[in-house]
């Protein structure tokens, strides 16, 4: 047995097993009674109603799945508008309809809710309505339920599931003179588990009758169809149809609780007198109609005297057809079992090579026996064929061609599934790659930008003409742009701001060209108000031109970006092209303008600095030509002192009187104190108070000079101009000598707007002086009496 080949050992098999079993069938069925017989024939029975059911429960599913079908790709109408969905599933329907000329309507069912988001209503349908009319194919789009569901939608509506709707009648054609009966199969549709209609078929049991009316396989019996709720649908008798089984069958009901065992989808089966007053065997099978829970029933009624006489015929016949079917059994056993080892064998040899890693077009068989033998070798060249194109994809994909195409063997291709899903993953790898290099690429062209234009705001950041060309001549070339001009803010007179163009460029060459611009002025002078960048690709044709020694074009983009820094703009940027402008270089000059703004802020600053720096030097020159004056006057006293070195000692303290003595005093534009400090109030003997507000000219005693240069010596304080005098002035019938220094204090603006002045007390030495010309005066008439006299 073991060295037997797979031919002969089946061969033995079902020889040595068909013997067997023949032999103990002959010896069970002669130890038999009739009885025994009877319940072979009514197996025999069961299985006529369960083919038949089968048969009917496929038809039913066919139609069922094309039902189902319609409703799984109507889900696809949430992608597209319904005035783009509706008439595509029409014309869907017609050709589900052509195709299917048993089918007597077809048609769908749209919650109004659903599809206009303005309907409040709970019911409100419209019906895209396929039907047959004359041999015609019809067409309706109806509206229904616009006052309330009927019955039979309401109930298909809140199953929620595949139904089989219960037989009904119906006029087929308007004007006949009968109806049909009919029944109709609904699938629901949902949208995020939300019920939004349905799609229904509508059949004739009439194909049915016929069918029903057509079985008889024993004299006498007959067949039915009953339906969920145990309504007739197919019988003989048409007065039965659409009547409840239990007509008929009342007491079995009760016995054999035949409509619980419908309702359940049992196949069963009992034997009773009740109908016809003579024992029929009855034989139910479930029709199961797609995922529907609700089965209907095939059933057989036979008379149980035929039953006996036919399992008696059965039973000799069968004896005398399994001898003769044993020696022919044997025969065709033995052909049978060449055939199958044959493609057998070819089939192991091949899955070896497979086994061992082998695999080309060669292993393909050719094998047409039309059995399972065929269907074993067309699935074994399927894994082949799908395994030869997964070689060549994968080796494509190894390549670097992700463009490749897999097609699956099914849908449980797990091996093709996969493959596609390293493909897509590896494409979706090439794709973020290249979206980084990309990024990366933005990201050095921006910060090579920024250094790049960070060196030329260091490099120029003493010349606002220089570092306006430099910044727009580098802007439109690192831009690929074609011209540019750079605009900035002049706000030298406070009441006068405008836009100044210092710097145009194009073509690679600088451009010479005075231009200015009020603020609101174009869509420069809006850029500035509005503080905001301005893109246009739509460029109205006199705005700007773009001329080369070709000829002249109008740009296809402009950008406006202004010159912000704190809120504040400093000038504006605008550049032109015809090549357009990406987002990112958008930002790249919104933020160049930005590092531009805060320069040219700085240098406005740095030059107003300047000009400060150089006043301050300027009223430092003056102070220090009076420090000279003030020295020289120093010098000759000390002369005078060395001349007099008894008084030394004496005109030493007066100096330091003079050093340590000072007043100041600060005067508004009209000449009045609005500030004073306490040692000039204590000179003036007055209080604060009675200070603030007083006249210059209180007090003084002016000479014939003074008086008449007196405006003048005011205008040029007005003017900028420091003065030092000496005065005198009236204090309580008491004269005291200030030697006055005047200095303007100007605003941010350069302008006057109050006066500072600083005073010494030089009365004393002053009449110190006096006293010591008239001693000097006494010694010298003295010294030229002795020389006489000599």
């Amino acid at each position: 047995m073991k060295n037997l080949k797979i031919g002969q050992k089946l061969q033995l098999y079902v020889l040595f097993l068909s013997v067997v079993v023949f032999a103990a069938a002959i010896g069970y069925i002669s130890l038999k009674n009739r009885e025994r017989a009877l319940r072979d024939t009514s197996e025999i029975v069961n299985g006529y109603a369960a083919n038949y059911a089968e048969n009917i429960s496929n038809s039913f599913s066919e139609d069922m799945a094309v039902v189902r079908t319609l409703a799984q790709v109507f889900d696809v109408h949430k992608e597209l508008p319904k005035n783009t969905w509706n008439p595509l599933f029409v014309k869907m329907y017609r050709k589900v309809f052509e195709n299917n000329p048993h089918f007597y309507a077809l048609w769908d069912s749209w919650e109004y809710s659903h599809i206009n988001p303005d309907w409040s209503l709970p019911h409100g349908r419209f019906l895209n309505y396929h039907f047959r009319k004359n041999g015609d194919i019809g067409y309706q789009e109806l509206e229904r339920s616009l006052d309330g569901d009927p019955p039979l939608y309401a109930m298909a509506r809140n199953s929620g599931k595949e139904m089989i709707w219960e037989p009904y009648p119906d006029q087929l054609e308007e004007g006949a003179t009968g109806t049909t009966l009919m029944t109709t199969f609904t699938v629901p549709m949902f949208h995020n588990n939300n019920y939004i209609g349905l799609v229904g078929l509508d059949i004739t049991l009439a194909r049915l009758q016929q069918m029903i009316s057509d079985i008889s396989p024993f004299d006498d019996s007959y067949a039915f169809l009953v339906s969920h709720k145990g309504l007739y649908a197919a019988h003989p008798v048409t007065s039965f149809l659409e009547q409840p089984l239990t007509t008929n069958l009342l007491n079995d009901n009760d016995e054999h609780r035949i409509m619980e065992r419908i309702g359940r989808g049992e196949a069963f089966s009992f034997t009773s007198n009740k109908e016809k007053n003579e024992y029929y065997y009855y034989s139910f099978a479930p029709v199961f109609v797609g995922q529907t829970q609700t089965p209907w029933a095939m059933g057989m009624a036979v008379p149980v005297k035929h039953i006996r006489e036919e399992a008696r015929t059965h039973f000799i016949i069968s004896i005398l057809i399994g001898i003769v079917g044993l020696l022919i059994l044997a025969f065709v056993i033995s052909l049978l079992a060449k055939k199958i080892s044959k493609p057998i064998r070819k089939i192991t040899g091949l899955m070896k090579k497979l086994a061992k890693g082998q695999i080309d077009k060669s292993m393909i068989l050719d094998i047409s026996t039309k059995d399972e033998l065929q269907e074993m070798a067309e699935a074994f060249n399927t894994s082949i064929t799908g395994l030869l194109e997964k070689t060549k994809f994968a080796s494509e994909i190894g390549k670097g061609n992700l463009d490749a195409e897999l097609h699956l063997l099914s849908e449980e291709d797990v091996l093709g599934q996969s493959m596609q899903e390293m493909q897509n993953d590896l494409e979706k790898a090439r794709q973020e790659e290249k979206a980084r290099q990309e990024e990366t690429r933005i990201r050095n062209w921006a910060t090579e930008g920024y250094a790049k234009f960070a060196e030329i705001l260091r490099n120029y950041n003493d010349n606002l003409e220089d570092l306006a060309f430099e910044v727009i001549r580098n802007l439109v070339k690192y831009l690929d742009a074609n011209q540019g001009g750079l605009f900035i803010l002049n706000d030298d007179e406070e009441h006068h701001r405008y836009l100044e163009l210092k710097g145009c460029y194009a073509y690679d060459r600088k451009k010479y060209q005075e231009k200015v611009i009020e603020p609101g002025e174009g869509l420069v002078g809006t850029c500035y108000l509005e503080g905001k960048t301005i893109y246009m690709t739509d460029i109205p044709q006199s705005y700007i031109r773009i001329t080369s020694g070709l000829g002249d074009e109008n740009p296809n983009a402009l950008i406006i970006a202004p010159l912000l820094y704190n809120e504040k703009v400093y000038g504006i940027i605008e550049v032109a092209t015809f090549n357009g402008f990406k987002p990112y270089q958008i930002e790249f000059i919104e933020r160049i303008g930005e590092s531009l703004a805060a320069t040219v802020s700085s240098l406005k600053i740095n030059l107003k600095t300047a000009a400060l720096l150089e006043v301050s030097q300027q009223q430092a020159e003056e102070m220090k030509a009076q420090e000279e004056e003030m020295r020289q006057n120093m010098e000759e006293l000390n002369a005078t002192q060395e001349e007099i070195a008894r008084k030394a000692a004496e005109m030493q303290g007066i100096l330091n009187a003079l050093d340590s003595s000072s007043y100041t005093i600060e005067y508004d534009l009209q000449k009045k104190i609005i500030n004073i400090s306490d040692s000039y109030l204590g000179l003036l003997q007055l209080s604060r108070r009675d200070a603030i507000g007083t006249h210059h000219s209180d007090k003084l005693i002016l000479t014939p000079d003074q008086k008449e240069n007196y405006d003048r010596f005011w205008e040029d304080l007005m003017n900028g101009k420091i003065r030092n005098q000496r005065v005198k002035v009236d204090i309580k019938g008491t004269l005291f000598w200030l030697d006055e220094t005047y200095a303007p204090i100007l605003n941010q603006n350069g302008n006057v707007y109050k006066i500072f002045k600083i005073a010494y007390n030089i009365t004393e030495s002053k009449n110190q002086v006096e006293q010591y010309k008239q001693e000097i005066d006494v010694l010298k008439k003295k010294i030229r009496e002795m020389q006489r006299q000599n």
